[in-house]
C-alpha cells in the first residue's frame, strides 16, 4: 500500500507502532500529543511522576514507581520497564526491553540499550536457614553521572557508581564503581581503556616495541655488566648514594639477574655460592647480618636494615639456586605481645618507609619458617596489626613527613611487598592506596633527575599494580605511569654498566636489578609482560606462596 492509499488512521497507528522501538522518531507533535498529555497525567497520578515539557514515554513503556523523574528531552521507549525510584536527567534514552529497577539516579546524557538491566536492590539470602523469599531486601542505590552509554545485555548492580563520561561493553556485568571516561567489559567488568586518549594504541605499541628493544639489549649483554662488577673478593658495584661498596647484597642481586633470563653466571660455583651465602645466616637469630659491614657493636640485630634487608636478599638468592636458610629465622617468633610491642616501635611517624623495611623482612622471615622450618601464630598476629593500624583515608601505613606522601608510600611498597603480596592477601584499602600513590607521583612532578630513581619508580609501580588486582580505580593513569616508565627505559642503559639506580650516577647491580623488575612489573601492569623476557625470580617475583604454602 502506497502512502497515497493509507487512511489517517492506519498511517497514525503505524506511527505509534514505530515509536515503540524507534522512539527517536518522535516529533513535537508527539509530545504534545492528547494521548502523551493523558499519559503524562496518569503517571504523575499513579508512578509520582515528574516529566519535562520536552521528554516522552511511549505507550508501551511500562512505569510502575512510586518516584519518577525524566528531564528535559529525555524519552522511554516501549517494552522497557522502570520500578521503584528511579531518576533521568536531562538528554537520557532508555531502548526497548531495558529494566530499570529500584533506586536509580541518571544525570545527564545517559544512554540505555535494549535489554540493559539496572538493579538498585537485591535480595537477602545470607541466613541459610531462612527460604530466600522470605529475607528482606537491601537496597544501596545505583547511581550514573552524565554523558554515560550502557550497551546491550549489560548489567548493573546495586551500589555501583558509575562516573562521568564511561563506557559500559556490550554485555558487561558491572560489580564495581565505574572510574571516570572509562571503558569497561566484561564478566565482571574490568577497565579495558579509557576515552579521550586516541594515543592509547600507538602509545601501548610503542611500548611493547621499547620493551622488546631493551629486552634485547639486557639479554645479550647482562653476563658483561655482571662481570664488571665482579672482583676476586666478590662484587663491588655503586649503591643507592652511588659509592662503590663491597656486599654481599651485590652477590645475590647477580644471582637474581642472571636467574630473570633464565641462566646462572658461568663464573658463579652453585656449591660454593650456596655455601657462601648460607655462612652468612646468624645461627642464633636467624637473620643474615653483612658480612662485609658488620652491625655495630652492641646494637641488636633486629635493628641493623642490613641484617634485616639481607633476610630478602640472601634467603631469595638461595631459593633461585635450589637451596634455603641452614636455620629458621627465631628473632621474628615471638609472642602476640612481643610482635605488637616490636611493630609499635618502629618510626611510622619520622620513616615511614623504613618501618615498612622493617615488616617486610619480619613477613618474608615468617614465610621461609613455614616453607622450610616451623612455624607458630606469628603471621596471623602481624596480620592482624596491620589490618587495624592501616590509615582508611590514605590506605598506607605511617604519617606524612616534610616531603609528603613519600615515606609512607615508599613504605606501603616494602610492608606489601613481604606481606599482602607475597601471601596472596588483599590490601585493605586498595582505592585509598591509589590515589594516595598517585597524588604522591604528582606532587614529584613524576620524579625527575636525581628523584628519578628505581626506588621511587618501584615504589609507584609494584603498589599500583597490586592494588589494581582488586579494583580499577583510575587504572587509565596507573597505565600512563608504566608507559612512560617503559618509553624511557633504553636512554637509561648504559652499555658494560647496566642500569644507574638514579639519573647522574653511573650503572649499578642494584640498579640493573630493580630497573628490570620495575620494567617487569609496568610490562604486567598494561598487559605485555610477553614482551620482556626479564622475569624476576627473587626479590621482585609477582607469584604469590599462599598462606597455606
Amino acid at each position: 500500500m502506497s502512502e497515497a492509499e493509507r487512511v489517517p488512521g492506519e498511517a497514525a497507528q503505524e506511527h505509534e507502532a514505530r515509536l515503540q522501538f524507534l522512539t527517536w522518531e518522535r516529533t513535537p507533535a508527539d509530545i504534545d500529543s492528547p494521548a502523551h498529555r493523558a499519559r503524562k497525567k496518569r503517571l504523575v497520578r499513579d508512578a509520582g511522576a515528574s516529566i519535562a515539557d520536552t521528554a516522552y514515554v511511549a505507550a508501551e513503556a511500562r512505569i510502575f514507581t512510586d518516584r519518577f523523574v525524566l528531564g528535559e528531552h529525555a524519552w522511554i521507549a516501549g517494552h522497557a520497564l522502570v520500578r521503584g525510584d528511579v531518576e533521568f536527567g536531562a538528554h537520557c534514552t532508555v531502548n526497548p526491553y531495558a529494566c530499570i529497577s529500584g533506586k536509580v539516579v541518571c544525570g545527564d546524557g545517559v544512554r540505555i540499550a535494549s535489554l540493559v538491566s539496572i538493579v538498585g536492590f537485591n535480595h537477602g539470602f545470607d541466613d541459610p536457614d531462612r527460604p530466600i523469599h522470605t529475607q528482606p531486601h537491601e537496597t544501596l542505590g545505583i547511581v550514573i553521572e552524565d554523558d554515560v552509554w550502557i550497551g546491550a545485555n549489560a548489567v548493573i548492580v546495586d551500589g555501583v557508581t558509575v562516573r562521568r563520561g564511561a563506557v559500559i561493553a556490550a554485555g558487561a556485568v558491572v560489580t564495581k564503581d565505574v572510574p571516570e571516561m572509562a571503558v569497561v567489559a566484561g564478566v565482571p567488568a574490568k577497565v579495558v581503556r579509557r576515552r579521550g586518549d586516541p594515543g592509547v594504541r600507538s602509545r601501548r605499541g610503542a611500548a611493547e616495541t621499547a620493551l622488546e628493544k631493551i629486552g634485547r639489549t639486557a639479554a645479550a649483554e647482562w653476563p658483561a655488566v655482571l662481570a664488571k662488577y665482579r672482583t676476586a673478593e666478590g662484587y663491588l658495584s655503586p649503591e643507592a648514594d652511588g659509592t662503590a661498596r663491597m656486599s654481599i647484597r651485590h652477590l645475590c642481586d647477580a644471582i637474581e639477574i642472571a636467574a630473570g633470563f633464565d641462566a646462572l653466571s658461568e663464573h658463579l660455583d652453585a656449591g660454593k655460592t650456596i655455601e657462601r651465602l648460607q655462612s652468612v645466616q646468624d645461627r642464633t637469630t636467624g637473620l643474615f647480618p653483612d658480612p662485609y659491614r658488620p652491625p655495630e657493636p652492641g646494637r641488636a640485630l633486629r635493628d641493623d636494615g642490613l641484617a634485616l634487608y639481607n633476610v630478602l636478599a640472601v634467603g631469595y638468592a638461595l631459593e633461585v639456586l635450589g637451596a634455603r636458610p641452614l636455620h629458621p629465622v627465631s628473632a621474628v617468633e615471638v609472642d602476640a605481645p612481643a610482635l605488637c610491642a616490636w611493630l609499635e616501635s618502629l618510626p611510622w611517624k619520622a620513616r615511614a618507609w623504613s618501618a615498612g623495611a622493617h615488616v617486610d623482612a619480619i613477613a618474608t622471615a615468617l614465610y621461609f619458617n613455614a616453607r622450610y622450618f616451623t612455624t607458630g601464630r606469628a603471621r596471623e598476629v602481624l596480620f592482624g596489626w596491620l589490618a587495624m593500624n592501616v590509615d582508611r583515608a590514605t590506605g598506607l601505613w605511617g604519617s606524612a613527613t616534610a616531603d609528603g606522601l613519600l615515606q609512607p608510600v615508599n613504605g606501603f611498597y616494602r610492608l606489601t611487598r613481604g606481606a599482602h603480596a607475597q601471601f596472596g592477601l588483599p590490601v585493605p584499602w586498595p582505592e585509598a592506596a591509589i590515589e594516595s600513590v598517585l597524588t604522591n607521583h604528582r606532587n614529584h612532578g613524576g620524579f625527575s633527575g636525581p628523584a628519578y630513581t628505581a626506588c621511587n619508580l618501584l615504589d609507584t609501580i609494584h603498589p599500583l599494580r597490586l592494588c589494581l588486582k582488586q579494583t580499577d580505580h583510575r587504572r587509565g593513569e596507573a597505565e600512563a605511569i608504566a608507559e612512560a616508565v617503559i618509553l624511557r627505559a633504553a636512554e637509561r642503559w648504559r652499555p658494560g654498566e647496566g642500569f644507574a639506580f638514579a639519573d647522574g650516577q653511573l650503572g649499578s647491580l642494584q640498579g640493573t636489578e630493580m630497573w628490570l623488575s620495575v620494567l617487569h612489573l609496568s610490562a604486567g601492569l598494561l598487559g605485555l609482560a610477553e614482551a620482556f623476557p626479564f622475569v624476576p625470580k627473587g626479590v621482585h617475583r609477582t607469584h604469590p606462596v599462599g598462606l597455606g604454602l
